[in-house]
């Protein structure tokens, strides 16, 4: 990544949760690429593709809500023991769809599409960095409601839990820019987005964080991404420690969920953290998805957002 930043050469990637597997490929003029992209806009295919009809068979199978309050119980324990104050719990549910992976691809609605034939497919709608004229800026997406709720934005915006949480990881990402960046500013807080899938619309909560990059920035891009790994938004805080207990808790590998993706085109990046994400297993099609825990999170309704994640954005 650094030599092809360097070389001003334009490069697709994907890189695992903890960094240690990664898709890097030169584009979009790769001869055989291993997994097909669209990084808001930026792709490596040209046929067009038709857009899945909307009538498919798409059903999802949770964990019970006994399974995830083991794990719930297990992350509160940590946190009123002071081993962390934010923690973003995921799980696995099996599902059944009448899509390909790859209708799913192209069908969906979303920022960040990636699939690699075999293994996965992500449709992700939130940002990770993005660099431009020497500026790197952050959006943490935390808090999500179902938009059919009466004054659901009312509700997210004034909620005391969602609030502190979404505190927490703006000061965690301010932090991880500041490994790599100066003059570290939050330009926009708590900002709605609205998203649509096959089965409801979510509104869900974002911030702008910005800061300063060195003159030459392009000849360290792996460097300073690796830095900020794993993604801030989908660990915690503090990050360290909160990354060990999600190992213990989780009870599987994360692999590329939650990991980073993106597109350099030789003078500005753009890349999103990899969730909303189907893999494909010896058992079948498994959603990972989950939410962060505080210690003002009730249980019943941090199953029901991990659950409420589990869907595709076509419409």
């Amino acid at each position: 990544m650094n030599r092809l930043g360097a070389a001003g050469s334009p490069f697709f990637f994907a890189v695992s949760f903890n960094g240690e597997e990664a898709y890097i490929e030169p584009a979009p003029e790769s001869p055989a690429p291993s997994a097909l992209f669209d990084i808001n806009g930026k792709t490596n295919f040209t046929q067009q593709h038709q857009k899945a009809k909307p009538e498919f068979h798409f059903e999802r199978f949770p964990e019970t809500e006994n399974t995830y309050s083991n794990k719930f119980r297990q992350v509160m324990d940590h946190i009123h023991a002071g081993d962390t104050y934010l923690l973003n719990l995921t799980a696995c549910t099996p599902l059944q769809t009448s899509l390909s992976m790859e209708e799913i691809f192209h069908a969906s609605e979303a920022m960040y599409k990636v699939m690699v034939p075999g293994r996965f497919v992500v449709f992700s709608p939130e940002i990770f960095a993005r660099i431009k004229d020497n500026t790197i800026s952050g959006f943490p997406m935390k808090g999500t409601i179902d938009a059919d709720i009466p004054d659901a934005e009312s509700l997210i915006i004034n909620d005391p839990k969602e609030e502190a949480e979404h505190y927490t990881i703006v000061d965690l990402i301010r932090n991880d820019l500041g490994i790599v960046a100066e003059q570290i500013t939050v330009r926009r807080f708590r900002y709605i987005d609205r998203i649509t899938t096959n089965s409801k619309t979510l509104l869900q909560v974002s911030s702008e964080i910005t800061g300063q990059l060195p003159e030459g920035w392009q000849s360290e891009l792996g460097t300073l991404l690796y830095k900020m790994l794993p993604a801030g938004s989908v660990t915690g805080a503090p990050k360290a420690m909160t990354t060990r207990i999600i190992t213990g808790v989780e009870g599987y590998e994360r692999g590329f969920y939650t990991g980073i993706t993106g597109y350099f085109d030789g003078e500005t990046l753009d890349s999103g953290v990899m969730i909303r994400f189907i893999e494909v297993t010896a058992g079948g099609l498994v959603f990972k998805s989950g939410g962060g825990i505080t210690f003002q999170s009730r249980e019943h309704e941090e199953y029901q957002e991990m659950i409420d994640k589990v869907y595709v954005p076509i419409i």
